[in-house]
């Protein structure tokens, strides 16, 4: 895999990180990345799950002013602990690794996209009324 390539897929994969804490796809992401990191040691993988839960709570806790800076600066810390292991692993364990941050990736992608509101008229006649939702809204009239 080229060097870029897999740059790129470390800060997917840090950004992925931040990205999914807070959200549904944080418990997938977060068992994921420990294992991908671990490399099938139970220590190792204690280990990030615990650094995960550190960069979880410090995203949680950060105030309105600082959110942007501490989130950047947690992207950086796991992108910079994948490139590291992708550095180090042999060229097949290295291709392993890298298939399984890509699917972590897209499947936080999906698990933490965007929401959907479905609603449901019947009868209405929307005279000064208001429908909102966030995310992709479908919308049927009956």
């Amino acid at each position: 895999m080229l060097v870029e390539a897999l740059l790129a897929l470390a800060a997917a994969g840090g950004g992925a990180v931040v990205q999914a804490a807070g959200t549904d796809a944080w418990n997938g992401m977060r068992g994921g990345i420990a294992r991908v990191l671990a490399r099938g040691e139970t220590a190792r993988e204690q280990g990030e799950l615990e650094r995960l839960d550190r960069t979880r709570a410090v995203l949680e806790t950060a105030s309105e002013d600082e959110v942007e800076r501490v989130r950047t600066s947690q992207a950086a810390v796991w992108q910079s602990r994948l490139e590291m292991l992708l550095e180090e692993l042999p060229e097949t364990q290295r291709q392993q690794a890298a298939e399984e941050l890509q699917a972590l990736i897209q499947q936080a992608g999906v698990a933490g996209g965007s929401q959907s509101v479905h609603n449901d008229f019947s009868g209405s006649t929307f005279e000064k009324s208001a429908v909102q939702g966030s995310g992709t809204q479908h919308n049927t009239f009956n």
